[in-house]
């Protein structure tokens, strides 16, 4: 079954409300000025009796409306704001420079402002990415086999001991605890969406989480018990293999996965997740849908929580399972996230109609 699409009322109080979850994937077009914005557009409201509503920006245009100059409905929004564009552009170029407010100000930004903007599109601040980015280069050491002093000064930190705090916070764990002669093996993957800790074995993929995931040290330190305390710093044949079809995924060139998956849970939940691998890129069900689907209509919260504990991001695509009017719901990885992995999966599913 293809998306839901939320009834005209449900749109319209959407666009009044500028509900965020509908941004990117729906418009509205405006009769009375021949233009069509996003839901969340500031403009003015109009009426009801002139606004349409379509999925994409391509229906918009081939109806013959123009892009609003306000809410710049064909630029995806966090690229259209013009403080995130030069600083994310800035960070790509030095991910392991300690970044603080005077270089903000030194670019001509106000450190507010940029903060404000960074935690709408992102749900983070513009600091706080960077630090993720300077941990994550200290990674990467790590995994090629580098000392610990290494990977502290590779991602810019003074002090040992905050480096060991820093990594610990996203890890539940300081890097001195990781195995010498690991059974499953950490490193990061990259991603437009920003990078994930990705855990493997040999044959299988264990985890794979955005790094500023809350529950990644929860998800950890099962995973580590699992393993009975074998987790170490390495990148397997597995760990490329994802990277590889990550970046397919990411180009338009390929909507499935085809990583050995590990799966960790129940048996009701692994159930749940085997159902999520039926649901195919551009596809999405609610929570209701996805229960009846497993003879178990009863169960919607059961499958729920079963949802929200997916430790394999992307691909068992918890992120296709929607509200049943259409709306965004919870996702782990952030609805920013949701949204945008939304958005890519709709040219999948215009490629399968053919």
């Amino acid at each position: 079954m293809l998306m839901t699409r939320p009834g005209f009322d449900t749109l319209y109080e959407a666009l009044l409300n500028r509900d965020p979850s509908y941004d990117g994937r729906m418009f509205v077009c405006v009769a009375s000025t021949g233009i069509f914005c996003r839901l969340t557009c500031p403009a003015r409201k109009p009426k009801p009796e002139n606004c349409s509503f379509h999925e994409t920006v391509a229906e918009c245009i081939e109806a013959g409306f123009r892009p609003c100059k306000r809410c710049r409905p064909t630029t995806p929004e966090a690229s259209a704001d013009p403080v995130v564009k030069p600083l994310i552009e800035a960070l790509e170029k030095r991910p392991g420079y300690r970044w603080g407010e005077p270089d903000i100000v030194r670019l001509g930004l106000d450190p507010s402002t940029v903060r404000r903007a960074f935690k709408r599109h992102f749900g983070m601040t513009f600091l706080e990415m960077a630090r993720q980015r300077r941990l994550q280069e200290g990674f990467s050491t790590l995994a090629e086999g580098g000392r610990v002093i290494d990977a502290q000064i590779t991602a810019g930190f003074e002090s040992a001991s905050a480096f060991r705090e820093a990594f610990a916070k996203i890890l539940g764990q300081a890097p001195g605890g990781f195995a010498s002669e690991p059974l499953l093996y950490a490193d990061w993957v990259s991603s437009p969406l920003g990078p994930l800790v990705a855990i493997t074995d040999r044959t299988q993929l264990h985890l794979l989480e955005f790094l500023d995931r809350k529950a990644l040290p929860t998800e950890f330190r099962k995973l580590n018990a699992f393993a009975k305390g074998q987790i170490g710093f390495g990148r397997t044949e597995v760990t490329d293999q994802i990277q590889e079809e990550l970046n397919r995924f990411f180009k338009g060139k390929g909507g499935t996965f085809e990583t050995k998956l590990a799966l960790h849970g129940s048996a009701f939940t692994r159930d749940v997740w085997r159902e999520l691998l039926t649901i195919r890129a551009g596809e999405t069900r609610s929570y209701s849908e996805l229960a009846h689907a497993l003879g178990r209509p009863e169960a919607v919260r059961a499958v729920a929580r079963a949802n929200g504990a997916n430790q394999l991001a992307l691909v068992v695509p918890c992120h296709r399972i929607i509200g049943a009017d259409g709306s965004l719901t919870g996702y782990g990885g952030g609805l920013w996230r949701k949204q945008r992995l939304i958005e890519i999966e709709q040219g999948y599913r215009k490629t399968a109609a053919g």
